[in-house]
């Protein structure tokens, strides 16, 4: 998960206690389904199809859904694969079979600890979702938005509160109604200043966690590595999870426990030179889970002590395997069935990490920065009104201002001039 939305991992869950299937959201309240009688009986995976709209239009179901019924066959709960996977930001919708997916996010482990069957449907996932159940019922679906669901609602109410008021205020000349309209133009970027402040207090907290063995990158020197690839790539070992995150600040969990969690790690080392290219966390059924290159990892100088923690931190078996590659695979990880996770673990060159990391470009919207300046920059001359109203209309454009292209303007240099500067490391 992106750095805003790092409170997705912490706390949604999807579990069984007991006889019970609990579904647990990003907000830590929880919807208990009860297994058995006048509750669920069987699970029922549908395969997708139409893999271009489904990308399109609802990406969680690109590997498809699995759907827990009731005795009546009625639908109760939809779990679509993508949003409970690690790496799903990693792969593409063709570099997984979906039936393996069910095992990768562990969701397969779950309906045997249910004991309830697990069947394959005929039918498939579409554009449109999962086929009717017939009985016309809207099961609750585990998926978990990146931005909460107020966040959405901001948007549209502040750019229609604000073109409401404005024309009632010039048709009626009423002054208060230029302060509603600065005011509801204000709950964009205070939207937006809320969520990444959750955020970054989210990744806070976390840090402050005591019982953890952290492996920060030690580079080759001469790697390209940046100071926001030193300062926030990292690998967290907690008593039940592995946290890895990459020089973005994206967030991703492997656990610790069961088939699909980390159960050895492979170094992989060139078949012809005998130079260890990356390392490789594999799950209790060798599918690789994640892939950090050592040359960004651990070829530095203290490089092998990081090595050498990581592996006390893991306790699970550890070998080496040999990788043959192509001679002209530059990078090494070019033809890796994970290739886009080992991309996000190396450093990220200046402009493509400033591009994804803008909050503008990545989330909100590219336009932002243009339109509410725009809407905002006529109501300042309300700061030297005697007037208090125009003086609140003035004064809640100029935070508009502020926070619409104050947070983006200092990003944007302290990533040009300091963040994504290439450092010498020894």
């Amino acid at each position: 998960m992106p750095p805003h939305a790092v409170h997705v991992v912490h706390r949604a869950r999807l579990y069984a206690d007991g006889r019970d299937l609990v579904v647990r959201d990003a907000r830590g309240r929880e919807h208990r389904y009860a297994v058995g009688a006048d509750g669920i009986r069987r699970a029922v995976f549908y395969p997708p199809t139409d893999l271009w709209g489904i990308v399109q239009k609802r990406p969680e179901d690109r590997w498809g859904v699995l759907v827990f019924k009731g005795d009546d066959g009625r639908d109760l709960l939809h779990v679509p694969l993508a949003g409970w996977l690690p790496e799903a930001r990693c792969l593409g919708a063709l570099d997984l079979r979906p039936r393996k997916c069910l095992d990768r996010t562990g969701l397969r482990q779950l309906v045997e600890r249910l004991r309830i069957p697990l069947e394959v449907s005929p039918e498939r996932v579409t554009a449109s979702g999962v086929p009717d159940d017939g009985w016309g019922s809207r099961p609750h679906r585990a998926v978990h938005a990146e931005l909460p669901a107020w966040h959405g609602c901001a948007k549209p109410l502040g750019v229609f509160g604000w073109f409401i008021a404005l024309v009632i205020g010039v048709a009626a000349r009423l002054p208060w109604a230029l302060t509603v309209a600065a005011a509801a133009l204000f709950l964009l970027p205070a939207g937006d200043a809320v969520v990444r402040v959750r955020g970054w207090w989210c990744k806070r907290r976390q840090a402050r966690l005591a019982d953890k063995t952290e492996i920060r990158p030690s580079p080759a020197a001469g790697s390209g590595a940046t100071r926001r690839f030193l300062r926030t790539a990292s690998l967290r070992v907690l008593p039940h999870d592995v946290v890895l995150t990459n020089a973005l600040g994206e967030e991703r969990r492997l656990g610790r426990t069961g088939a699909h969690g980390v159960a050895r790690l492979v170094r992989l080392v060139d078949a012809g030179t005998g130079e260890p290219l990356g390392v490789e966390l594999r799950d209790g059924q060798g599918e690789v889970r994640a892939v950090l290159p050592w040359r960004s990892w651990f070829a530095g100088s203290p490089g092998s002590d990081g090595w050498t923690t990581l592996v006390d931190a893991l306790k699970v078996p550890v070998s080496d395997e040999k990788y043959r590659r192509r001679r002209d695979a530059r990078p090494w990880w070019q033809d890796h069935t994970l290739a886009g996770d080992a991309r996000r673990m190396s450093p990220t060159e200046g402009r493509a990490a400033r591009r994804q990391v803008a909050w503008y470009r990545s989330v909100a919207g590219a336009h932002e920065p243009v339109v509410l300046p725009f809407f905002s920059a006529w109501l300042l001359f309300g700061l030297m009104s005697d007037e208090v109203s125009a003086f609140l209309a003035g004064l809640l454009s100029a935070l508009t201002l502020v926070l619409s292209l104050g947070p983006a303007t200092v990003s944007a240099l302290v990533s040009h001039f300091s963040y994504d500067r290439t450092v010498e490391v020894e």
